[in-house]
């Protein structure tokens, strides 16, 4: 039987992402959170390909790094850093992939959040890591005061992007109550 992966946001927006990823690339996990998107990747990348998986808290990292050893998977850097840094750690034009899953870390402090100001700094950086074809995926919760400025911006930010360079696709569920996580995803063209 077929999922039906409209029915969970985070589902879908990793199912449009794989799309772009293939054994041996280099991908990245801007925000590994629990740690699911960067298993997810792992996967997909296979024993010859890297993922970098960016978080900013140690409890994050913990967390991954166990769903990983429980995988049995051993293709990932973990980097307890912002994502604004992924410049520092991967070539521009490199990466097949950089997956944000933005707000807070579940079951985590509700407090510390990704921001606008810096999202926005680490699409930038994003953008220069993606390769041609390439995808950047962003998950957005506009539950709470920070996450609604922020997919503001990150809209904003979007919908600027030059048409001739990206293609820009922005998802929501219409019809859903209690604020369900929103998706943009970006390609750069040839």
């Amino acid at each position: 039987m077929r999922k039906n992966i409209i029915t969970r946001t985070t589902e879908l927006a990793m199912s449009i992402t794989l799309e772009y990823v293939s054994y041996g690339d280099t991908v990245v996990d801007a925000t590994c959170g629990t740690g699911q998107d960067t298993v997810s990747l792992a996967r997909a990348v296979g024993d010859s390909g890297r993922v970098y998986a960016f978080d900013i808290q140690q409890e994050a990292l913990r967390l991954t790094e166990s769903r990983l050893k429980d995988a049995g998977l051993s293709n990932v850097q973990l980097i307890h850093e912002s994502y604004t840094s992924m410049g520092n750690y991967i070539p521009e034009g490199s990466a097949s992939a950089v997956v944000f899953n933005l707000g807070y870390l579940p079951g985590g402090n509700h407090n510390i959040t990704t921001t606008a100001e810096e999202t926005l700094a680490g699409l930038e950086a994003a953008l220069r890591t993606i390769r041609t074809d390439g995808i950047v995926t962003v998950v957005m919760y506009d539950g709470h005061e920070e996450g609604a400025k922020e997919k503001a911006a990150v809209l904003e930010w979007a919908e600027r992007l030059d048409s001739g360079r990206y293609h820009v696709a922005y998802v929501n569920m219409l019809n859903q109550k209690n604020n369900p996580p929103e998706i943009v995803w970006i390609t750069k063209k040839k």
